[in-house]
Order: structure tokens, then sequence, then C-alpha cells
């Protein structure tokens, strides 16, 4: 599978970011909120039903994820959230795009432009390297959860692109379309996934070195710090040892 050592970067930095969980609920809240404004019945927004696998994966509780959902769908909720997206190159070259919901569009701008420029990137214009990202599916689901083949058969019968497997975990790919009906499937078999978005996956991985992936790192951890920020996504791949003595 195409970008198979970037799949396993993904990992082992949500396994370092695991332990610094502190702002993951107001960003699951608001992905909530924003969410529900379209329905709130989870069976009819794919977002929602997103959102809320996120929210128990993170051990949301119920009452706050249906206080999060009733606030949004009820037009209860006093911020204005708006999605934006910024896109830029970080350091050894590495495309980024930001993905973010505001309810202030200048001060966000402001703290990713100031974050690129402190970790030595730049921050350039919308659609500067969303072409080198197409947009799908991504499901991930712990080592336990099946064994290769067994989840490799049953993501494909489910209608996923594509599939992989390591010791840390297994990967899920399919066209957005595709994407309810494959995480549905294999809730229905596997229990919940540890994680189930739309994200932006990068056609090809760019190789970073000593000199520029600890600054790199640095800037996505801070990109991913901020409140405002739902998702990042960059085309890195880092040698396992590296990324391991630098993430651990």
């Amino acid at each position: 599978m195409a970008g198979h050592s970037q799949f396993k970067n993904i990992m082992y930095r949500k396994g370092a970011q695991d332990a610094k969980r502190a702002k993951v609920f107001t960003k699951l809240i608001r992905e909530l909120t924003v969410a529900a404004r379209a329905s709130a019945l989870p069976e009819n927004n794919p977002r929602l039903k997103a959102a809320i696998v996120a929210a128990r994966v993170a051990n949301m509780s119920k009452d706050t994820m249906e206080r999060a959902i009733r606030r949004g769908a009820g037009g209860e909720d006093d911020a204005n959230y708006e999605e934006v997206r910024y896109e830029g190159y970080g350091p050894g070259g590495v495309a980024i795009i930001v993905e973010a919901l505001t309810d202030n569009r200048n001060r966000t701008a402001s703290e990713i432009r100031m974050a690129f420029s402190k970790w030595g990137g730049n921050l350039g214009e919308t659609n500067s390297v969303a072409f080198m990202f197409e947009r799908k599916g991504m499901i991930r689901y712990v080592r336990e959860a099946a064994g290769n083949e067994a989840m490799f058969e049953a993501a494909l019968e489910a209608g996923a692109d594509d599939v992989a497997s390591d010791s840390n975990g297994h990967e899920i790919v399919t066209a957005p379309e595709d994407f309810a009906q494959v995480r549905d499937a294999l809730d229905g078999r596997f229990g919940a996934p540890k994680e189930a978005r739309l994200a932006w996956r990068p056609l090809n991985s760019i190789s970073v070195d000593e000199g520029s992936a600890e600054s790199l790192l640095k800037l996505l951890d801070a990109l991913e710090d901020n409140d405002d920020v739902q998702n990042v996504s960059a085309n890195f791949e880092i040698a396992d040892d590296l990324m391991t003595r630098l993430t651990a």
C-alpha cells in the first residue's frame, strides 16, 4: 500500500499524543455541536456519527455528548463556528493541510501563521498544497481488533479501497462516499474503531532527515495543540528508529 510508512509515522505520533489529551474534549465537543446542526440523528448524519465514534474512543460521557448535540441541533450554541482550511509547507518541504473550526478567523489565521513561522515553515494560499493529497475516509483499529487477513477481507467486502496492517494496527482507506458504510460494517464485526474520519491522504510522501524531523514534529504538535484545529495532514515519512527517538 502506498504510504505504508506514512501510516506508521502517524501511529507513532498518535501514540505519543495519547498522553496529552487535555484539549481533546474541547475539540470533540465543538465537532459534535457543529455536526449536529445538519441533523441530530446520527443515522442520517455521517459526520455526526463519526464525531460520536471519536468521542466514545476518548471516553467522553454520554451526557456530555448529548448536551453538545442538543446545543448544535437546537441552535443554542452562541459561537458561530466556521470551517477553515490552511495550507503550507513545513521543514524539509513537507506539505501540510490544517483543518479548523473557529469563531474568529483572524485569531486562528494569526496563530497558525505564527506556528509555521516559529518552526521553519511557510503558510501558503488555499489550494497551494491540496493537489498533493486526496480526500479519503480513514478508519483505524488497534492491532488486537482482528487478524490481518480477517480485517483485509472484511474491509474489502464492505467496500474499502485499501487496507494496511502492521504491528501498530490496521488502517482502512475508503472513498469518501463509501466511508459511512465501511465504518458501520467494520463496527458491526470488530467493534468501534480507534479513529474514523474523512482525511487528506498524501499521494506521495517526502522522506525527512534528522535535520528537519525535529522541527517538523514540533510544528505539527503546535498546530494540533491549537484549540481551533481539528485535523492536521502532512506528507512526511520519517525512519522508524528516528521517529521512535523523537517521540519518546
